[in-house]
């Protein structure tokens, strides 16, 4: 067999190995080991597998990932995701829809200081979806819009998919963050006009008794400054840092990791025995991304040494496909995977074969990023995977809300991702207005 033919066979084993269960990394490794070992020999394998581990994971730009999840979790302890939807909901109350549109903004803000999806979907089900169904909401569109809503971790800057994006793909984390602005404001405004629409359309399924939005209790104004201004002075210091040229992602990173400390200790939220926690949850997380990023080194020798990056570019041009024929194709292959397995999976699978193509059609790595994450975020409520719903279902007190209930809750937030990302494709200034203006 050909080099090619075998790089061919070992996609399909890997992607099996997935499916029936196999971790992500390990089926990389041992499909990149096994491929080599065919071609070559067993030595080349082990000496490409070393230098794998050694070169993916050296670089200083790795510490970002310990950092930004370390600050994302001392966050989420912290009790900030509660402070953030208090001050929404004392803003937006009123509104129609006002406690589900204070959702989505809180995720929002959340989203710029964690950078996780799961951690959104974890903290705003304890604290939203309660208070949605106290007054009067329908519990099908309050899980909807937490679970939809939480898909705003990863787009709105500081996010975990772009670091790894940018890890893969070379292109730089700080450039990645800074065009995640336009499309995570976009999205925001997209799902904020589908609660509108959606009450408006249904009057049924929003607050219907005398305990409404209107009736949720006041917050003075001082109690507001006290729960806003730590959540917007850690997002300024961490962004402002960031698109200001003062820090560099990695140094943001250290930064906003300090600031959330210091925020969690001021609000006696972090006891010695939670700090230990946080800490191995932090290395946990951290340990295993590295690992994928380490498998996924790998797996992109193996594909560049059978030439399978280079059969399949030739086979794309051959059909006359043309850049946006491409582009659908893979964006297709994205949501399919999304289905089935997680958003960094997908990535580390993808990536190493159509980044090749990139530089053949002449699209802007930054717009094919933000496109990437986009449509990654979607598989995070699509059935059967649907990380993002699975989280929700875990963390609800309300047993009797199925899981098809929240599917059908996220279905109208779907729709407007599916949206954003066709009109992310058809308009690339959205996603690179800000990085052109800040460059």
């Amino acid at each position: 067999m050909s080099g090619v033919e075998i790089g061919f066979i070992g996609i399909a084993l890997m992607l099996a190995a997935v499916c029936i269960g196999v971790h992500i990394g390990v089926a990389l490794i041992a499909t990149s080991i096994i491929c080599v070992t065919i071609l070559a020999n067993p030595t080349l394998a082990m000496r490409m597998a070393t230098a794998a581990a050694n070169d993916s994971i050296r670089d200083h730009l790795f510490s970002v990932v310990p950092l930004f999840v370390l600050m994302g979790i001392l966050v989420s302890v912290s009790n900030i995701g509660r402070d953030t939807f208090d001050v929404m909901q004392a803003l937006l109350k009123r509104l129609k829809g006002g406690l589900a549109i204070s959702t989505i903004g809180a995720n929002a803000v959340f989203a710029a200081i964690t950078g996780i999806s799961i951690a959104s979907a974890s903290v705003f089900t304890r604290v939203a979806v309660p208070e949605m169904i106290r007054h009067g909401y329908d519990k099908r569109l309050a899980v909807g819009v937490v679970a939809g809503s939480s898909v705003l971790g990863m787009l709105i800057p500081p996010s975990l998919l772009f670091i790894v994006f940018g890890v893969i793909a070379q292109e730089s984390v700080g450039r990645l963050f800074i065009a995640g602005i336009g499309p995570g404001l976009l999205l925001t405004a997209v799902f904020i006009a589908t609660i509108a629409i959606i009450v408006r359309l249904r009057p049924v399924i929003q607050p219907v008794s005398n305990l409404g939005d209107s009736a949720l209790p006041s917050e003075t104004t001082r109690s507001l400054i006290s729960k806003g201004l730590p959540i917007f002075a850690l997002i300024f210091l961490v962004l402002g840092g960031i698109y200001g040229g003062i820090f560099t992602p990695t140094e943001a990173g250290a930064v906003g990791s300090a600031g959330a400390l210091a925020i969690a200790l001021m609000k006696r939220n972090l006891s010695l025995k939670q700090f230990w926690q946080v800490l191995i949850e932090t290395g946990q997380v951290s340990v295993s991304i590295l690992f994928l990023i380490m498998a996924a080194s790998l797996y992109s020798r193996m594909l560049a040494f059978t030439g399978v990056p280079t059969q399949i570019g030739e086979f794309i041009l051959g059909q006359g496909l043309g850049p946006y024929g491409f582009l659908m194709i893979y964006i297709l292959i994205l949501l399919l995977l999304g289905a089935i397995i997680d958003s960094v999976s997908i990535m580390l699978i993808v990536l190493p074969i159509v980044l090749p193509m990139i530089g053949i059609y002449q699209f802007d790595l930054v717009w094919f990023g933000v496109i990437t994450v986009i449509a990654v975020e979607i598989g995070l409520l699509t059935p059967p995977f649907g990380i993002s719903v699975f989280t929700v279902k875990a963390s609800l007190e309300d047993k009797t809300i199925t899981l098809g209930d929240i599917f059908k809750g996220t279905i109208p937030f779907m729709l407007g991702m599916l949206f954003v990302l066709m009109a992310v494709v058809a308009f690339p200034q959205i996603a690179l207005f800000f990085v052109q203006a800040l460059s």
